[in-house]
């Protein structure tokens, strides 16, 4: 999920790794409590939601005014790593978690195997609503796992190429369909005066979903083990892709959020960025001025013909080990991200965009988008969601995952060393790091 500019920095602003926040009482370290238990509550039951969705109070009085029965008390707080994930860790090893709780994908396995997540596979509508889903979110609350489910999908961040459609064409410069295709534009629109793009120094899941979309991985799970592989093919061949676009100066590398990043794309210094469904509002709030000149296209593609598209974003509703009322929490979990009401006020209040395939046809979506020139823009996302392969697999200690990697991408664009380098200093870094918290690592 992507709500703010200062949400996106945040991700990577927390210094202490999150991992080390509880354990279970039996000093287990991994899953949670084990499906089997979701049957009703004797009477009526009262539930606390922990989130940082603008506007939620509003969905949640709809949920309440239909369900005297289940009712739902709203505990607001700052994006994840902004401090809301510390305070659950923090309420998990007191005891006094709250029932349900927003989790972004990338942060559920450090959940995970601090066995803060109670598995909702017990719950005969929770597993009855896997196919309502697009099928890679549903393997982001699985791990996977057939018959299991350790939160619900909550929203989704496909990916796509916003352009600056009024440039490409004044400069004749067809729109790039591979990425080929894409650095032969940006020796053209160097020669124009500008940037193709800006490369993210600090926006490493962005880094992650080019990953994720060539295919590549950089985590996975079996049992309690973990493997490393920030350094494998399809991510070599990412990072060495955009190297050459740095060494050759056809991408910028301004500080992303920034009122400078904003001037960039405001002034036509930049003419694309390969970004999230929610990156459209970041887009017209940040460069007012260029109204009805950008376009919307899907990713670029490693081999022509290809249909695959990346990732950047995405949370989860979670119901926390503890919760006396599993069955009713999943229940509203369910609700808040299935029901056509819910979906609607979620996307009009905060921009979310759904992670259920019935989702994508909201009426909200269908419409074409001024800003964008009357394009349907929403029509290439819900494509792109379709074809964000599955099986890519988040670690457990991803903030320092985060933070390493965006240090050595500093040293890559300022000359010193490479964004190949990077990564395999920073899987280095990340095996220490699980070892440290005798999280096992597969050999």
């Amino acid at each position: 999920m992507r709500l703010t500019k200062a949400a996106s920095v945040g991700a990577l602003t927390a210094v202490a790794l999150l991992v080390a926040g509880c354990s279970s009482s039996d000093g287990s370290s991994s899953g949670g409590d084990a499906a089997g238990a979701c049957e009703p509550s004797d009477g009526a039951v009262e539930l606390t939601f922990t989130t940082w969705i603008p506007g939620i109070e509003e969905v949640v009085d709809v949920w309440n005014e239909a369900n005297a029965d289940i009712q739902v008390t709203v505990q607001t707080g700052p994006n994840g790593n902004g401090g809301t994930y510390q305070n659950f860790f923090n309420q998990l090893k007191a005891g006094n978690a709250p029932d349900l709780g927003q989790i972004e994908y990338d942060a559920l396995p450090n959940f995970r195997v601090q066995n803060g997540l109670t598995d909702l596979g017990a719950c005969a509508d929770v597993l009855a609503a896997q196919g309502d889903f697009v099928d890679w979110t549903w393997d982001q609350v699985s791990f996977g796992e057939d018959g299991h489910a350790y939160a619900i999908p909550q929203d989704a961040g496909p990916m796509a190429l916003f352009y600056r459609a009024d440039l490409f064409e004044a400069n004749g410069i067809a729109v790039p369909t591979t990425w080929a295709e894409y650095a032969a534009a940006a020796e053209k629109v160097k020669a124009a005066g500008g940037h193709i793009t800006n490369f993210s120094q600090s926006d490493v899941n962005q880094f992650a979903g080019l990953v994720w979309q060539a295919g590549g991985t950089w985590f996975s799970n079996e049992g309690d083990e973990w493997g490393v592989d920030l350094a494998g093919e399809e991510s070599t061949q990412v990072a060495e892709y955009w190297q050459d676009l740095i060494d050759r100066d056809l991408v910028s590398s301004v500080p992303p959020w920034t009122s400078e990043w904003d001037n960039a794309y405001n002034t036509g210094a930049a003419w694309t960025w390969v970004s999230a469904v929610w990156g459209a509002n970041s887009i017209s709030s940040g460069a007012p001025d260029t109204a009805g000149k950008w376009a919307v296209a899907p990713m670029p593609q490693w081999e022509a013909g290809d249909e695959a598209a990346g990732n950047w974003g995405g949370s989860s509703t979670a119901v926390f080990r503890g919760s006396e009322h599993v069955y009713e929490a999943s229940k509203f979990a369910l609700w808040l991200n299935t029901s056509d009401e819910a979906l609607t006020l979620l996307n009009k209040g905060a921009n979310l965009y759904p992670a259920t395939k019935a989702g994508a046809a909201l009426p909200a979506l269908a419409e074409g988008v001024e800003f964008y020139g009357g394009q349907a823009i929403y029509d290439v996302f819900a494509e792109a969601s379709t074809q964000v392969p599955a099986g890519f697999t988040w670690g457990p200690t991803m903030t320092q995952v985060y933070a390493d990697v965006s240090d050595g991408f500093k040293g890559a664009v300022s000359g010193s060393g490479t964004l190949l380098a990077s990564l395999e200093s920073a899987q280095g870094s990340t095996i220490s790091t699980l070892e440290s918290q005798s999280i096992p690592v597969a050999k």
